[in-house]
């Protein structure tokens, strides 16, 4: 194979001719692809800034979200123990009340009971006097004449009362 040398005369134009393309591609072709390349730094730049900024936001959101859930947590719990706390005191108090009320009924039933006890006293009292009077209307409705009668006749009635 055989090296061709190029002559100087198409070396001086293929040098002019491509000078001349460089110069359209730098005035032309470059300047836009390097302002086109430029723009996208930019604009990467400015994502890559917005993402830290939403980055930011969202350790500041998360921040946020975590004050507010322990805050909530605390509400909630303060909430619990008022409960417990009332729970407690209706309780108390449901018992203090059943008390009172057990108090009461077994005072009512004392009372009650002592009422009755009294009736059966005074009825009691008012049969021995019924049967006084009666052994007393039996013994003068006999006309005995003979004391030692009238005494067997009392002493009968009395075994009869003590026997009732």
């Amino acid at each position: 194979m055989e090296l061709v040398t190029p002559n100087v005369g198409t070396l001086f134009w293929m040098l002019l001719f491509f000078s001349f393309i460089l110069l359209i591609l730098k005035k032309f072709a470059w300047k836009p692809i390097l302002d086109s390349l430029k723009n996208r730094e930019k604009s990467i730049e400015e994502a890559l800034q917005s993402a830290e900024k939403a980055k930011e936001e969202m350790a500041r959101l998360k921040a946020d979200n975590e004050k507010i859930l322990a805050e909530a947590r605390l509400e909630r719990d303060k909430i619990l123990k008022d409960a417990r706390e009332m729970r407690d005191k209706l309780v108390a108090e449901a018992q203090e009340k059943a008390r009172d009320e057990a108090k009461r009924i077994i005072d009512q039933a004392k009372l009650s009971i002592e009422n009755e006890k009294q009736n059966a006293i005074n009825d009691i009292k008012m049969q021995i006097a019924m049967l006084s009077i009666q052994m007393a209307e039996k013994i003068i409705a006999e006309k005995i004449s003979d004391t030692s009668k009238q005494n067997d006749l009392i002493e009968k009635y009395l075994k009869d009362i003590r026997l009732n």
